[in-house]
């Protein structure tokens, strides 16, 4: 067990010295305060708001607008103290000790609140999800978009080895795909969890947390929200975020555990549960951290982004369509352009550590990626992007499937390798910053 720890440590450590971290430094951002939490250098930002004292002392008494009030004068606070942090002024664990009702516990409140009118997303149905009716119970209940109540579905956890290099690294990317969608894309490749939103294992927030500290013990380099799409579900992920610092080196609940290993798609061999090793998963050997990357498809309100502002440590933003009618004919999107465009807008002037992805399609690189290229290069140059070759027909679009439909045959195949590299010259002749992550994972185009 020892030299099996100790292999692990050394291919820990290798995560530092990637050269994708020279690269990215050299082309302008290399994502320096994730990278400085996936090494426990930093705090990760939910203990940082575990630091700051709310004033409104009973949360429950308190009306939504008076939490909101509160919210936007402690995030002035988490903004100075975040910085602090940075530049080393400030001891976060010192601070964390005897804080009764801290902005963390206001983030949670907030999202229970928001579920009660759900407004999570941008589609804003303002469906009560926060009552449940039980099968059989003779009522009818009105659903939003998603479709979904107050309980969430995890269809896996497992260290990811596709991600991008920065965050799959060495130990692969903790990632918890959650079932249900808040788009229909009728090219999902991910169809059967974000069509399906009773697949899955029913999971309480503590048992999420679980999955985080198991996956970070474990030695992955981030806790990856994804799914379907993980904004519907944020009730109850900020709930999990709000419990991490509870976790100490021992092995949690067993029942819990073995619940949910049911639906973790690597329990064996190297990434087994008896391979724990806490030098992986804890701020100055104290508490626990793991930074939060928040992988999603952008479509999100303006409410959601704020909550998550002070717990997410680095953003993974698909950036699908144009601003034509794509978004609408492929996915049953309307709104999306202005809310995804809005959306990168805000996380850039916060300064956030981000990198954008976008997929190319067949067929659509004259509506939907030069146009998609080219905001990026007039409002975030500097920014990493991964343009994705990896497309294949999937969901409504495999002519193979029983669910394919005729009116998708545009994009029932794959990009040929001249779309592929048209898009990456067209990146390159825009200056972008495109080259360190997207050839490294280039399937059929471009090589590095």
């Amino acid at each position: 067990m020892t030299s099996f720890f100790s292999t692990l440590n050394k291919e820990f450590r290798k995560f530092e010295s990637l050269d994708t971290w020279k690269q990215l430094k050299e082309d302008g951002n290399s994502l320096p305060w994730y990278f400085a939490v996936s090494i426990n250098r930093m705090p990760a930002k939910y203990l940082i708001s575990k630091s700051i004292s709310c004033s409104v002392t009973d949360l429950k008494l308190a009306s939504e607008q008076e939490l909101w009030e509160e919210y936007l004068k402690l995030m002035g606070i988490f903004l100075d103290k975040w910085k602090a942090v940075r530049s080393g002024e400030v001891d976060i664990i010192s601070e964390m000790a005897g804080q009764k009702t801290s902005l963390m516990d206001l983030n949670v409140e907030l999202v229970n609140r928001m579920l009660t009118h759900c407004n999570f997303c941008r589609w804003n149905c303002q469906i009560d999800r926060s009552v449940e009716i039980a099968a059989g119970a003779g009522q009818t209940k009105k659903h939003g978009t998603c479709q979904l109540e107050s309980t969430s579905k995890v269809s896996s956890y497992f260290h990811h080895r596709g991600e991008e290099i920065v965050f799959r690294g060495i130990m692969g990317s903790g990632t918890i795909f959650f079932t249900s969608c808040n788009m229909r894309c009728s090219f999902c490749q991910n169809g059967d969890i974000s069509t399906d939103k009773d697949n899955g294992i029913i999971i309480t927030p503590n048992m999420l947390a679980l999955m985080i500290w198991q996956l970070r013990m474990e030695g992955c380099h981030n806790t990856n929200w994804v799914g379907g799409d993980p904004t519907i579900h944020l009730h109850t992920i900020v709930q999990a975020i709000s419990m991490l610092d509870s976790f100490k080196v021992s092995n949690p609940n067993n029942e819990d555990l073995n619940y949910i290993e049911a639906v973790k798609a690597d329990n064996y061999g190297r990434y087994s549960t008896w391979h724990t090793n806490s030098e992986y998963a804890f701020y100055q050997k104290q508490v626990f951290n793991s930074p939060q990357l928040w992988n999603s498809n952008f479509f999100m309100s303006k409410e959601a982004m704020y909550i998550l502002r002070s717990l997410m440590d680095a953003w993974l933003p698909d950036f699908k369509f144009g601003p034509g009618k794509c978004a609408l004919d492929l996915s049953r999107t309307p709104w999306y352009w202005d809310t995804v465009t809005n959306n990168l807008k805000l996380i850039h002037e916060w300064d956030e550590d981000f990198v954008i992805r976008h997929l190319i399609m067949p067929n659509h690189v004259d509506c939907c990626t030069k146009p998609v290229l080219d905001w990026i290069a007039k409002n975030m140059p500097e920014v990493p992007i991964n343009i994705m070759d990896q497309y294949y027909p999937d969901n409504l679009c495999d002519p193979m499937s029983t669910k394919y439909r005729e009116r998708y045959s545009e994009i029932a195949r794959s990009p040929t390798k001249d779309e592929i590299v048209r898009s990456y010259q067209y990146a390159k002749d825009l200056n972008l910053n495109f080259e360190t992550l997207s050839l490294e994972k280039s399937v059929f185009g471009m090589k590095p």
